[in-house]
């Protein structure tokens, strides 16, 4: 609806002609017209120039009004004149603010009142507003893609900047006035073009010959023989046990991709259906073709083996058996050589340690324990002389029978001296125990450790040097399963509180207070005085099963049950110098000779590798490693081979314990 056109009515205005047609302002419905400005202003500006806000009302003064009357007074002299006049002024201002709060609808040909919201939306549209009264220009923005989870990743637009917004650069504009200067005045000079015949001929065959030798054509496909017709011969057809072997092999052992049929027709062939295997095969025959040419060397495969020496002239080395001491029950699984050589100890799954005299080639003396052997050990000292046995949770000490007076008291006073030594500050929970004199034998341990509970049978004993202290590797407990116990003080501690990996054995450095610690797939090397890491060797062994180091302190050897024997260097690096594969099966055992420049390892193969090893002074010049001799003296049984082998200290001698229950001496 629209406000209808209000005018405010003149007294003197004559009335209409009956002929003359009223005319009345027409408001469409829906279409309504505001007043305009100029009648706007026409209305409000009153008599002295000034602008009324309010039109309706008349803004002369009282005493412009008292005027008027008195002047009407004197025109008229009569009061019911005067309540008259005003009585029409009133009804005049009543239907003047009806007209003008009203407007007119076109289909009911009447005036509307409007309502007081209607109002106040018109007095907002003429004064510029916003028409809703309820909206807050003012009232805070709101963060729509700001904060967590509202960041926007993508423009909002990708649309390219419009050309409208370009703004010319006044410097750009300043260098291409100097620039359009310098090519008046002739400083900048633009290139000739380049001044060409319309044609250039040349002769396509003119050019040089390539020295590049053409490619190879791709290989034919092979041509279908006889039998591959859909009638071949009878000679070609299989028979039914052929046909059942043909298909009991592997395709890759098959002769031929085929079985050889014969239909009556052409019509009654099949379709091929080896018709994509055949397309694929074809592409990989042209991609794995040769594109070139190249020519062979010639080279003959023995000057690509390095020269070594004869191994005649690296003697002495084992070469054949000479001894061979039987256990009655269970493998012999360990092994040991006394310092002086004279004297072989061996122990079995059955809980039997057997004494064999090298120069006689008997045995001598025979221990029986409880639970089977998990190592034994000969003491390295010269003027003492027991061995070491570890059994389930225990390490007994035994001194051997027919000993010289002097080194079976000096031996009895190291194991069980009259005074006990002063108990450690930390008390380890390894308890020894010494039998009373009164019960001493030969039968019988001298001394005993026995291992914390639940530590496990301890799978490898390892001497240092100078006898005093002794490491063992147990296959349980909470301190990784290393002890590192101290025979005169009668201490063992724990020198690890946890070690990534599963600990396989232990060794100590010939010389320097070095600890090897061997787990699964690395060889850590630790400095017992300072209490720290020194290296960590990675011989790439899946599980390193045995492991040795040179009298010289300076090589190592690394064997693992993947059938690799890996050769390091201390002071090159901490990969392997060399990688051996000279065994078909696990490796169970690696030994340096003590003075002789050789090294064994046994294999479950049934196999002795000798190998000779000679270390150079000269720090330039690399170790000579020469395979001398593989012996073969033992009988593989349950898939296991020869397990432990040990060097006799002053010979080239080498002792061997496999799981045939035998005991070879080479």
């Amino acid at each position: 609806m629209a406000v209808k056109e209000v005018t405010k009515p003149d007294k003197k205005r004559k009335q209409p002609l009956e002929d003359e047609a009223p005319t009345l302002p027409t408001i469409a419905v829906g279409e309504l017209e505001m007043l305009s400005d100029e009648e706007d202003d026409k209305d409000a500006v009153s008599d002295d120039g000034e602008v009324d806000e309010f039109p309706e009302i008349d803004t002369r003064s009282d005493s412009d009004n008292s005027d008027t009357f008195e002047e009407t007074e004197d025109e008229d002299d009569g009061e019911g004149l005067d309540d008259d006049v005003e009585e029409d002024d009133e009804e005049e201002e009543s239907s003047d603010t009806e007209k003008r709060t009203s407007a007119f609808d076109k289909n009911t040909q009447t005036d509307k009142p409007l309502t007081n919201e209607e109002l106040d939306i018109i007095r907002r549209l003429y004064a510029g507003e916003v028409p809703d009264a309820t909206y807050d220009p003012y009232e805070p923005t709101t963060e729509w893609f700001t904060g967590k989870g509202k960041e926007e990743i993508m423009p909002l637009s990708s649309a390219p900047e419009p050309k409208r917004r370009w703004i010319p650069s006044k410097w750009e504009k300043q260098k291409i006035i100097k620039i359009v200067r310098a090519i008046r005045q002739g400083r900048i000079v633009g290139s000739k073009p380049k001044t060409t015949s319309k044609f250039s001929f040349y002769s396509i065959w003119s050019e040089p010959s390539s020295s590049h030798v053409p490619p190879l054509p791709a290989p034919k496909p092979r041509l279908p023989t006889n039998s591959e017709s859909y009638n071949p011969p009878e000679e070609y057809l299989p028979t039914e046990e052929e046909r059942k072997e043909w298909e009991a092999r592997d395709p890759e052992d098959r002769e031929q991709d085929y079985l050889p049929k014969k239909y009556s027709a052409l019509r009654l062939v099949p379709a091929y259906d080896r018709f994509i295997k055949e397309r694929f095969n074809r592409q990989l025959d042209l991609y794995l073709a040769p594109r070139i040419q190249r020519a062979k060397l010639n080279v003959d495969p023995s000057t690509l083996i390095p020269k070594l020496p004869s191994p005649s002239s690296l003697k002495p080395f084992p070469n054949y058996k000479s001894l061979r001491f039987l256990h009655s029950k269970g493998r012999a699984r360990c092994v040991s050589v006394s310092p002086d050589g004279g004297w072989v100890i061996s122990g079995d799954e059955n809980g039997q340690v057997s004494l064999w005299e090298v120069n006689v080639g008997r045995e001598i003396k025979r221990w029986n324990f409880d639970s089977k052997i998990g190592a034994l050990e000969w003491c390295p000292r010269l003027d003492v002389s027991y061995f070491v046995v570890s059994v389930e949770e225990k390490i007994h000490f035994i001194i051997p029978p027919n000993l010289p007076n002097s080194v079976l008291s000096l031996t009895q006073a190291l194991l069980a001296p009259s005074s006990l030594p002063p108990a450690p500050t930390t008390p380890s929970p390894v308890k020894w125990f010494t039998p009373s004199t009164n019960t001493w034998s030969v039968n019988t341990p001298i001394l005993t450790a026995n291992m914390p509970p639940s530590s496990g049978l301890p799978i490898q004993l390892a001497w240092h040097r100078k006898g005093d202290y002794l490491a063992s590797v147990s296959t349980g407990g909470t301190q990784s399963g290393v002890w590192i116990h101290q025979v005169p003080r009668r201490h063992s501690q724990a020198p690890f509180k946890k070690v990534k990996g599963t600990i396989q054995m232990v060794l100590f450095h010939p010389l320097k207070p070095h600890f090897f610690v061997a787990t699964q797939q690395y060889v850590r090397i630790y400095n017992l005085s300072e209490q720290k890491l020194l290296k960590t060797l990675q011989p790439g062994i899946k599980w390193i099963s045995s492991m040795d180091v040179h009298p010289s302190g300076d090589h190592l050897i690394v064997g693992g049950y993947d059938r690799k024997l890996c050769w390091f260097d201390l002071e090159l690096s901490n990969k392997p110098y060399k990688i051996l594969r000279y065994h078909t099966r696990a490796i169970r055992s690696l030994n340096f000779h003590p003075s002789y420049p050789l090294f064994a390892s046994s294999s479950d193969d049934g196999s002795i590798q000798i190998f000779h090893s000679r270390v150079y002074n000269d720090l330039m010049t690399d170790p000579l490693i020469v395979p001398l001799k593989i012996l073969r003296g033992h009988e593989i049984r349950d898939g296991l081979g020869v397990l432990q082998i040990k060097w006799s200290s002053r010979q080239p001698w080498l002792v061997s314990s496999g799981a045939d229950v035998t005991v070879n001496f080479d």
